[in-house]
């Protein structure tokens, strides 16, 4: 079925010759899910890109920095011994889509290359998620993913908002917004313009809808395989950020923006297909609760990778501030059904039948979470792992039962000695996501907040 706002090769040289397109976005993830890559010009990719064998490049050092740009010691894919070099943009042909909201502009979502011998880069995160889909062929199964992704949208612009140093900062609703027509009627020039806008660049959406915080919104993309979804998931919370700004106000997607606030999620539903993709396994007439023998293994991993694999979901330090008692954000490692306390709910049924996380937040990178999801899910059905009872009742409340590591220090200590990780990832993309964990806990070590000066200036 064809997507709008897709093209093919053809289709965007066509565009060039005409003069409606003449910019390409060429550009891959990086580890924090953010788009890297450059403004191609629309006669350079005709001569040089068409055929998706250009010479574009990049400095690798883009795979060993922060969100600041800081370059961060450790890695052993890149490091100044190794002095930096180039790696290759491989652009990925079947992901070149229009984008609307940027004028006469085009994407394509590239691969990360060795510049001499061609080979994927198997630390980058598209990569990451890719050997994970590929497992899971390698079983006869394809992936499909979806993923709710939250924001808070506020009244300043993004530099007023840096000038207030991201503190104090207003609602461009001042009510909860939560399924509320007519209070998010008020954001609507804004979130209409994202929606339409996802349609046009070739990322389907749903629905909009309000969400359970001053100026909290949550736009709805349509289900697909994980590579796919991973995709649109990137485009559409950059283009979130642009369209936002070019209304003159600020999004943010971290997890957890104030701490009497609630935090913004993540939710990633997953399902198991047969290798085709046209039918779910996850469905059973008979089974208990109307989960077949996959879905039981694939529920049953993710259960008990939940603290191993914890940080590929919830990467910052703040991933952590978000892991608060009845705040929707669950912290129990268990499912339920239809339970919102608890970590892992199965929804749906028939071929919609799957699993939803809970526990990722919105600062997640996408492909690192779907491989770990898929890492997690292929372990519990490979080793006949099952979930366990279902769970009723209020799961925050519950004692006895496994939970969410509840700062990085302990999510860097389970992710080290994951075996799962490990098997799944390989030694060396391990190694890197490892060393990028730490490095994040670092660097906010080497800062004093706020609140340790209102406690302890005149207190100690």
């Amino acid at each position: 079925m064809t997507v709008p706002g897709m093209l093919d090769a053809t289709e965007l040289a066509d565009h060039i010759r005409s003069g409606a397109i003449d910019t390409v976005l060429v550009v891959f993830p990086d580890l924090q899910g953010r788009l890297m890559g450059k403004r191609v010009t629309g006669h350079f990719w005709l001569e040089q890109m068409r055929g998706g064998q250009g010479e574009i490049h990049a400095c690798n050092y883009l795979l060993a920095v922060d969100s600041e740009m800081t370059v961060l010691p450790d890695y052993r894919y890149a490091n100044w011994d190794t002095g930096y070099g180039d790696f290759a943009l491989a652009p990925d042909l079947t992901t070149i889509r229009l984008i609307p909201w940027l004028e006469a502009t085009a994407l394509v979502m590239c691969d990360v290359a060795d510049e001499r011998s061609g080979a994927p880069v198997e630390v980058s995160p598209r990569r990451i998620l890719q050997r994970q889909v590929e497992r899971a062929a390698a079983l006869g199964y394809s992936v499909y993913m979806g993923s709710e992704l939250e924001f808070l949208l506020f009244r300043e612009t993004l530099e007023e908002a840096a000038e207030k140093h991201y503190t104090d900062l207003a609602p461009l609703s001042n009510v909860v917004l939560d399924y509320h027509i007519l209070q998010t009627t008020r954001d609507e020039s804004i979130i209409r313009a994202i929606r339409n806008g996802m349609d046009g660049a070739g990322v389907p959406v749903e629905f909009s809808k309000g969400e359970a915080e001053k100026g909290q919104h949550e736009i709805n993309l349509s289900y697909a395989d994980a590579v796919t979804m991973a995709d649109r998931h990137v485009i559409y919370k950059n283009g979130a950020k642009e369209i936002a700004h070019q209304h003159g106000h600020a999004i943010t997607f971290m997890a957890k923006y104030d701490i009497d606030m609630v935090g913004s999620s993540c939710h990633v539903h997953s399902s198991v297909w047969n290798a085709d993709g046209s039918k779910s396994l996850m469905w059973s007439d008979d089974g208990p609760h109307h989960q077949s023998e996959v879905t039981q293994g694939w529920l049953g991993g993710l259960i008990a990778t939940g603290r191993e694999l914890a940080w590929m979901h919830a990467p910052t330090v703040n991933s952590y501030k978000r892991y608060q008692p009845e705040s929707w954000a669950p912290t129990a490692l268990v499912w339920g059904e239809d339970n919102r306390t608890c970590g892992f709910r199965m929804v749906g049924h028939g071929q919609g039948f799957r699993v939803e996380s809970r526990i990722p937040g919105a600062d997640a990178n996408p492909y690192l979470s779907f491989a770990a999801t898929i890492a997690a899910g292929l372990h519990g059905i490979e080793l006949g792992i099952t979930p366990g009872s279902v769970f009723a009742g209020n799961a925050y409340a519950a004692p006895d039962i496994a939970r969410v590591p509840w700062n990085i220090v302990e999510s860097i200590e389970e992710f080290e000695h994951s075996k799962v990780a490990i098997a799944a990832f390989g030694d060396d993309v391990h190694y890197h996501l490892l060393n990028t964990a730490r490095q994040e806990w670092r660097a906010f070590n080497r800062h004093v907040t706020d609140w340790e000066r209102r406690r302890n200036f005149d207190q100690w």
